[in-house]
């Protein structure tokens, strides 16, 4: 099983909101989730952005792959940077 962490989209019409989640790669864009992890909405000035950063790093350490627009969202965050921060560490460590 091949996990991703991508954007699911809900809201109205013209008027989109996300959620950030870790779902099977195999399912549809608005299918089945294993784990929501944070939140993102593009429509407030400035935009609105929730990751729960303990759980996006677990998925990551865990094999999970970001998509191209969450992983500009997690870098936004400072999420990537304590990623690879944590990669270096354990590479060092051994």
């Amino acid at each position: 099983m091949s996990v991703k962490l991508r954007l699911k989209r809900f809201g109205a019409k013209k008027a989109p909101r996300y959620r950030i989640v870790a779902a099977d790669s195999r399912f549809a864009r608005n299918g089945r989730e294993i784990e929501t992890i944070g939140f993102f909405d593009p429509t407030t000035q400035p935009e609105t952005v929730k990751v729960d950063a303990e759980k996006a790093l677990n998925w990551m350490e865990n094999g999970a792959q970001p998509s191209d627009t969450v992983r500009d969202i997690l870098a936004r965050q400072g999420i990537m940077k304590q990623y690879h921060d944590a990669k270096a560490a354990k590479k060092v460590k051994k």
